[in-house]
């Protein structure tokens, strides 16, 4: 099992003899429910070892180990048939969902509600499978090399993938929790998680550096939350928190955390951590943006997201989210979500990354916001903005496939941090570091895109990142034009 993309590889040929699969989303797909299947299987192999009286949410028969682990077992039309006809009618719509194992047998649920066979031969199916069974995902070497077929698999769905949907590098994710540091016993969200990249890296961190006792353990579970719209992505989701400990991961929703209507969220919904990556470079479905009070409204993703991210916050909450520039510069509603961030919350760090940090995915570039919400008594929050402007390491002039941006490149920026709580004091001004005060800001209208003044302006001839230029310009021109709309409307309405 060593060598993981030649594994992944093999698995995807066999599935492209299949006259069903239709592209890489569909073979992805397939396979991820398989995987799926074979991880619980074996992840209930060690409850059984821990718990005398355990008893499986899935019917025996269609517990993997009863129909899948025998390579000489069903083939051929047989497999196909128990399949379509049994395996997936019992786990889309006949487990049952109450009892000791209620939990458990709704996130199989959820997992299955928008997956589909689309394999049409039993033979291929026979296959696929048996290499599968080949994997021990209670083998800690062969965990360790499924964590690397996961991120080939992240790969391949990147490359599958649409506007907006950008999985963050792992880089990213640990110098975030390493920065934001969610405690053992506080909440963490990510409204909008995708495959689990920000919340398997709180599990590990809490893990390492909190986690003493088996109540501690219980703790670290209830403590993480996420909701994620699309099937594909929830499915991993879900996986990537089984494989991390969390055996019946309930708090991981299929849901579009936007479809509920802003003034419902209440004291209940709040966390002391939020750490997203919002989908950004697309747009909400029609009537989304009627959810939210009328000075946010936009059909812009991220932007809906940042407003709700400011709500949920706990006072005294953290958060760091990935934004594109746009977000930075934007005007109109853009300006008015900045100006609401900047009152209710201390926006104390802007990390600003380089080109290339999703290649070969996008060029856009994307910064992180470090920001904490204040209660009322402490508004408005902002002081000054610091901005760190993240250089590519010695000898690189750009990320790609091969060579991704590393963990150990933040460690100038770990070393500068300093601590909020004395206000980062210990902070200084050098040639990536420079510190600019809310008068600033508010004077140059919420701009955001402050150049290092320790380095010449550049101006960017980058296709890609002026057809997003472009892009935000002409969604701000719309907003404008809706308001006008809207304010014609009234005006009209008021004289009949």
């Amino acid at each position: 099992m060593s060598n993981v993309s030649g594994t992944i590889k093999s698995i995807q040929d066999i599935m492209r003899k299949d006259v069903g699969v239709d592209g890489d989303a569909q073979r992805i797909s397939q396979l991820v429910w398989m995987f799926f299947l074979k991880i619980y299987d074996d992840r209930e192999e060690e409850i059984e070892l821990l718990e005398d009286n355990y008893e499986s949410p899935l019917p025996e028969n269609l517990r993997w180990r009863n129909w899948a682990a025998d390579s000489e077992a069903m083939t051929g039309n047989d497999l196909s048939e128990f399949i379509n006809n049994e395996l997936f009618p019992t786990l889309k719509e006949q487990l049952i969902l109450e009892g000791p194992n209620g939990k458990r047998a709704q996130v199989i649920r959820n997992v299955f509600e928008d997956a589909y066979n689309y394999m049409k031969s039993g033979t291929l199916i026979r296959q696929v499978i048996n290499k599968i069974s080949e994997i021990n995902f209670n083998d800690s070497q062969d965990r360790h090399t499924f964590g690397n077929i996961y991120e080939q698999i992240l790969k391949d769905l990147q490359s599958a993938g649409n506007a907006g949907e950008f999985y963050t590098p792992r880089a990213v994710t640990e110098f975030i929790i390493n920065r934001v540091d969610p405690k053992l016993e506080e909440s963490v969200l990510d409204p909008a998680c995708g495959t689990g990249g920000f919340l398997a890296c709180t599990i590990d961190h809490k893990r390492s550096k909190y986690v003493k006792s088996g109540e501690d353990a219980e703790t670290l579970i209830g403590s993480i939350h996420g909701v994620e719209k699309k099937a594909l992505p929830h499915m991993l989701c879900t996986t990537n928190m089984i494989l991390h400990g969390i055996d019946t991961p309930t708090n991981i929703r299929h849901d579009n955390t936007l479809s509920r209507p802003y003034k419902d969220y209440g004291e209940k919904d709040r966390v002391n951590v939020i750490v997203t990556n919002p989908p950004f470079g697309g747009t909400e479905e029609d009537g989304i943006e009627n959810n939210f009070p009328a000075t946010y409204r936009t059909r812009e993703t991220a932007d809906l997201f940042m407003a709700l991210i400011i709500k949920l916050l706990k006072n005294h909450g953290r958060a760091a989210v990935v934004l594109p520039d746009g977000f930075l510069f934007g005007e109109g509603m853009k300006t008015r979500l900045k100006q609401d961030l900047l009152e209710k919350c201390n926006l104390h760090t802007i990390v600003r990354l380089p080109n290339g940090v999703f290649n070969p995915y996008t060029g856009i570039k994307t910064n992180i916001l470090f920001f904490t919400k204040k209660p009322e008594s402490e508004q408005p929050g902002t002081k000054h903005i610091w901005f760190y402007e993240h250089p590519y390491p010695e000898g690189v002039v750009s990320y790609n496939k091969t060579k991704p941006m590393r963990f150990e490149e933040f460690q100038p920026e770990i070393d500068w941090w300093g601590s909020e709580a004395d206000r980062f004091k210990k902070r200084k001004e050098t040639e990536q570091a420079w510190k600019v005060s809310i008068e600033d800001i508010a004077a140059r209208n919420y701009n955001l895109d402050i150049t290092n003044p320790h380095v010449g302006e550049t101006v960017t001839h980058d296709p890609e990142e002026l057809l997003a230029t472009y892009a935000q310009q002409q969604g701000e021109i719309q907003d404008l034009r809706d308001q006008l709309k809207s304010i014609l409307a009234t005006a009209l309405a008021g004289n009949q």
